[in-house]
């Protein structure tokens, strides 16, 4: 039997930014309509919205009908922001003030694959605990530097909520409805959908460091990892060994074997990556990019980068 304040609809809304994945935004919105279907009747309503007011293409160019920003008293019970593709192509003022009116109303807010990115920019997750999808991760580090995202499937702090994208929307849409209609009621909706393994918000986003390099030795996970956490200060290669409580010879035949790889080349590389990431979701400058990728100078960050992609970091840019 539902009780007093599951009688009424609680209606929630999707701001879709052009790029949005598509996957993301189905992940989050099916299981209400499952919720609905199973319950009998309207439990909840969608509303769907974009910053013009029109269809909303997805990154795989499916467009969602959507109709304007929600104004003041709209009735909203949650609303979320779906994001995908680059923060820099994430400018709208519009939305962020949208997001700012609907949190002083008192509505729930989150954010979905990029969409706690533009939570950050409108100042809703000071002081917040929160996550974010891992690839926009780095460029919302360097624009908010004060944020500290957790690797999270998704985050509920209060009032708001961010999720990391994908499937994960499945595993948090289940502790919502939970939270309104049951436990037994969020397990019927997550078994329509052959959803049977309900991940908690803590499950990380990636593969672990063994299944993502292919290893499994502990001492060289540990500087892999190390790696990953050192891209701006990077250690030394006596640093590294220590860690992994080897000599740096031996450091290096683990490289070798594991990787086919050396230390610095790995290590160089893990940078470079990071360095790609931030060029093409970051307005941070090419200079910028090379000192919080931990070169020496730009030129320096250049020559490696073209190496190692066969294009500068400016080519990489503009396309």
């Amino acid at each position: 039997m539902a009780s007093i304040d599951t009688r009424n609809v609680q209606t929630v809304g999707f701001i879709l930014l052009p790029g949005f994945a598509l996957m993301s935004f189905a992940s989050a919105t099916e299981p209400l309509r499952a919720a609905n279907l199973l319950a009998g009747r309207e439990i909840y309503r969608l509303a769907v919205f974009s910053p013009d007011g029109g269809p909303a293409l997805s990154s795989g160019g499916v467009p969602v009908p959507a109709g304007p920003l929600p104004g003041r008293g709209a009735g909203l019970g949650t609303v979320f922001v779906c994001a995908g593709g680059s923060p820099m192509d994430w400018h709208y003022p519009a939305v962020l003030a949208c997001l700012r009116q609907l949190a002083r109303e008192g509505v729930r807010i989150g954010g979905i694959s990029g969409g706690p990115y533009l939570l950050a920019a409108a100042g809703l997750l000071a002081e917040r605990d929160f996550t974010i999808h891992w690839e926009h991760a780095p460029a919302l580090l360097e624009a908010y530097p004060t944020l500290n995202p957790r690797q999270a499937r998704f985050v509920i702090d209060g009032n708001r909520i961010t999720c990391g994208g994908g499937i994960a929307p499945l595993d948090m849409m289940h502790v919502l409805i939970a939270e309104r209609m049951g436990a037994d009621f969020a397990r019927r909706v997550s078994d329509w959908y052959l959803h049977a393994e309900v991940s908690e918000p803590t499950a990380p986003q990636r593969g672990s460091l063994a299944e993502r390099y292919g290893v499994h030795h502990p001492g060289l996970l540990s500087v892999l990892e190390k790696m990953e956490e050192t891209i701006e200060m990077p250690l030394d290669r006596a640093a590294m060994a220590r860690i992994a409580g080897v000599t740096p010879r031996h450091l290096d035949r683990l490289f070798a074997t594991h990787l086919g790889a050396t230390f610095l080349e790995q290590y160089r590389l893990i940078r470079l990556q990071h360095a790609r990431r931030l060029l093409e979701q970051s307005p941070l400058s090419i200079s910028e990019i090379a000192v919080a990728t931990g070169f020496s100078s730009g030129a320096h960050f250049s020559r490696a980068y073209r190496t190692q992609y066969g294009m500068t970091p400016g080519q990489t840019r503009r396309t």
